[in-house]
């Protein structure tokens, strides 16, 4: 077996995948239908069942499925709304395309997702909507963070880019607020040959508002109630993801029993170092979109890991508040301590369904050689 391990690799599934993909690709190709098709209108309904929501709606990635959303629950210029600073750039930018303004508040330090207790001192008169992040697979803190919503008249839209199947108490992760947002983008535990995206919800009206936002704010052909955007879901990406959402519930699952394989293991490695692994309480379920662990020297570690042939990933090196296009916005170094020593402890270690065990054995034995060096 090659020494190397990948942080991520579709080879291994796309080898498997090929004839069944090949075959719903060549079917969509002979039918001459490209632009929301068969595929499309199938994935909608297929994922909405994975999500226990009534509705499904593609769009062409995971970033417009957070703009339309935003869009479709009436945000825009002059408006706020909340959110983390410890995400990927588009929670945030999405909101700022919308000509409303992204308020950051910060995590919580174990889930690293938003603190819930910090929203309400972050509501002004201007505040319109909350965006809670799954981040790396696990739910955000939804219960309490809904009843704020209640009180003080908030949309919540989920960002569940990571976490698709994820649960939280019993119940499957994005529409669990107003509307929730899925990517497709190739990473992800379901993924695309290419972008897509998908909003999902309970709400009929959000639900013909994006639809209709998709398409050029066009309910009827050729004829335009409002300005929307071009947005669709590709009928090739849906025939790809429907292949593979028949696997998804599997690919969870190994995706746990790897997680599950670190963390036993890295147990007795890190029980002596301030090495910080993944926490899941039982009432929730983890997708495990990452494995990420936390250290003080994280970067020395990762450099001793490349060394090895060990590929790892960083999620997020900076965070948002602290980005060159949001400085506008007046915050400082200082301002989320929780999100700021993240950016700088976290470390992503290989994850995907497809990773033999042997290579997480690796992983771990070179952790492992690392804390013992460190100790010497």
């Amino acid at each position: 077996m090659n020494n190397k391990v990948p942080s991520f690799s579709l080879e291994r599934q796309n080898e498997r995948l090929k004839e069944e993909i090949s075959a719903a690709v060549n079917e969509v190709i002979d039918s001459g239908m490209f632009i929301l098709g068969k595929n499309v209108k199938a994935l909608e309904k297929e994922i909405a069942e994975t999500c226990g929501a009534e509705f499904g709606i593609g769009v062409a990635n995971g970033s417009d499925a957070l703009y339309l959303s935003l869009l479709a629950c009436g945000i825009g210029p002059g408006d706020e709304v909340i959110t983390t600073p410890f995400t990927f750039f588009a929670t945030a930018g999405s909101i700022s395309r919308t000509g409303a303004k992204p308020v950051f508040v910060d995590i919580d330090p174990v889930t690293y997702n938003i603190d819930p207790t910090l929203i309400k001192n972050n509501i002004t008169p201007r505040t319109r909507a909350v965006i809670p992040v799954h981040l790396y697979g696990y739910p955000a803190d939804m219960d309490p963070l809904m009843q704020i919503a209640e009180e003080c008249d908030l949309k919540v839209i989920e960002d569940a880019a990571q976490a698709l199947g994820a649960g939280y108490k019993g119940r499957p992760v994005g529409p669990i607020g107003h509307a929730g947002c899925i990517s497709f983008f190739p990473t992800k535990n379901l993924g695309a040959f290419g972008d897509g995206g998908m909003v999902i919800t309970n709400d009929a009206g959000i639900a013909e508002k994006v639809k209709m936002l998709r398409v050029h704010g066009s309910s009827k052909k050729y004829y335009h109630d409002e300005l929307g955007c071009n947005s669709r879901l590709d009928e090739l990406q849906a025939a790809v993801l429907r292949v593979k959402l028949q696997y998804l519930k599997s690919w969870t699952e190994l995706r746990r029993e790897i997680a599950e394989l670190y963390t036993s293991q890295l147990l007795n490695v890190t029980k002596n170092t301030e090495m910080v692994l993944p926490r899941e309480v039982p009432e929730n379920y983890h997708v495990y979109h990452q494995y990420t662990i936390r250290t003080k020297v994280r970067d020395q570690l990762r450099e001793y890991l490349k060394e090895q042939g060990i590929s790892t990933t960083v999620y997020y090196p900076l965070p948002l508040h602290l980005q060159e296009v949001f400085k506008d916005l007046g915050y400082s170094a200082g301002d989320f301590p929780h999100s700021e020593s993240a950016a700088e402890e976290v470390l992503s270690l290989p994850m995907f369904p497809e990773l033999y065990n042997e290579e997480v054995q690796r992983v771990v034995e070179k952790i492992s050689d690392f804390v013992e060096r460190g100790s010497n």
